[in-house]
């Protein structure tokens, strides 16, 4: 089996038993040596998993569903292959349970001994209507238009470009007041079925230089070939503007969109204080 497990690989048998050996880990250190930063500094945050086909037998036999979510922390030495997390979801499917939360419990502990750190887990019913799970908007102000007025084409780069951002100036009356802004139109590939992955940037810098809105969309649609996991890319775009823009705080965060019945949503933030709270996007 490769470092990526079964991850682009056909399955023939889905597990119809409880299987936590499914689970598969991959090194956070590998996409992290790609990025050659601080790995101290990346390690600051949350992946945050929502998964919206989680079901299960409580103990008549009857079938319940759910959407769940993951918190694992941007410090543990692995993160979970999608594929494999989606076979051990399926392998719930006609185990008996006593209660919801008998089924959260045991999700933590497979996924916290396969990680080797402390997973929440939370689980949501389905017409829960005031959970974190409901749809809401990124804060600030999104930059998707940034380019309308600009005469030149955007290039179709093959990595990641970080000299395309641009540090215009330095401004001490904007040391302490946040810029918050997104984009919609944050894309890579998968590095293992190079399968596109969309998803939505946002961005809260606090930083004495000024930092050029169309300038940054370049950069983000330097993206769009770009072969890496979620996690990366979100910690590629943390570590390129510390680099570029020295921050005095900095949140990253993305929300991608569903494959499989679950999407990813990694955030890296300079600060654990600043750890803002988990959402879900529209087109999630």
């Amino acid at each position: 089996m490769s470092i990526h497990g079964i991850l682009g690989q056909q399955t023939n048998n889905y597990p119809t038993e409880y299987s936590p050996e499914t689970l598969y880990p991959i090194e956070r250190c590998l996409g992290r040596t790609a990025i050659g930063w601080d790995d101290e500094r990346l390690a600051v945050g949350v992946d945050w998993w929502q998964a919206f086909e989680m079901s299960w037998l409580n103990e008549q036999g009857i079938s319940q569903v759910a959407m769940a979510r993951l918190s694992i922390p941007a410090s543990s030495p692995y993160i979970i292959e999608s594929k494999s997390l989606k076979l051990y979801f399926n392998s719930l499917n006609f185990t008996e349970f006593a209660s919801w939360q008998a089924v959260e419990q045991l999700i933590a502990t497979d996924l916290s001994h396969c990680l080797q750190t402390e997973v929440q887990v939370e689980l949501f019913a389905l017409d829960d209507e005031t959970s974190s799970l409901a749809v809401t908007r990124p804060d600030g102000v999104c930059i998707d238009n940034a380019l309308t007025d600009s005469s030149s084409k955007v290039a179709l780069s093959e990595h990641p470009d970080a000299t395309l951002l641009r540090v215009a100036n330095t401004n001490a009356i904007n040391q302490d007041k946040p810029d918050h802004f997104y984009s919609h139109l944050l894309r890579s590939n998968c590095p293992v079925t190079n399968q596109p992955d969309w998803g939505t940037l946002s961005v809260s810098i606090t930083t004495d230089k000024t930092i050029d809105k169309a300038s940054m969309l370049r950069y983000i649609l330097s993206f769009r070939q770009h072969n890496g996991f979620h996690e990366q890319c979100v910690e590629q775009v943390f570590a390129d503007l510390s680099e570029y823009y020295d921050p005095s705080a900095l949140i990253v965060r993305a929300w991608y969109t569903r494959r499989g019945g679950i999407d990813i949503n990694p955030c890296r933030v300079s600060d654990m204080s600043l750890l803002p709270q988990p959402s879900r996007l529209v087109r999630q």
